[in-house]
């Protein structure tokens, strides 16, 4: 590096920082090459996340996907209190649900009434036919996640439901 350029770089770097309050770019320090940048997230992810988590919690998949037909009611129930007890936990923990509709199933309600219908929000059943505001009787109350909180993903292993558990004798 000449001696013009070190002088132009001191001048740069004089005035960047006391106009700026930064150093100018040709000063900024370089990336670490050794931090690994965190990969992109994909919402993917997150769906495997929380099923990992169920998993985790209340081996939920282990339950779903087991073929049930050879075990008795008694024990079918009795394992459905294991998972619904863990998945309920990993509910508590990293969400928060609530009704979309206040009130039971079963009770009359009116939907629409500003003229507009969230198919995301409302799922119509029936003889549905005109213009909104719709009458009919609560079938479900419907869930919104009004906060949802899951731990960091990891920069590893983020299609991994569940790891293969190997016992070392």
């Amino acid at each position: 590096m000449t001696v013009w350029t070190r002088i132009k770089l001191a001048f740069a770097a004089f005035f960047t920082i006391l106009f700026k309050a930064r150093l100018p770019a040709a000063l900024q320090p370089a990336a670490r090459a050794d931090v690994p940048a965190p990969a992109p997230s994909d919402p993917a992810d997150r769906a495997v996340q929380l099923l990992s988590l169920l998993q985790r919690e209340g081996r939920f998949i282990d339950f779903v996907v087991e073929d049930l037909g050879s075990y008795s009611d008694a024990q079918i129930g009795a394992a459905a209190r294991d998972v619904h007890a863990g998945c309920g936990r990993v509910l508590e923990r990293y969400l928060t649900l609530e009704s979309i509709l206040a009130g039971r199933e079963g009770q009359p309600v009116t939907v629409g009434q500003d003229g507009s219908i969230d198919p995301a929000t409302f799922h119509l059943v029936g003889n549905v036919a005109g213009a909104p505001p719709f009458r009919g009787t609560l079938l479900h109350p419907g869930w919104r996640a009004s906060r949802v909180q899951l731990p960091p993903l990891p920069t590893t292993g983020r299609t991994i439901v569940a790891p293969a558990e190997i016992e070392i004798a």
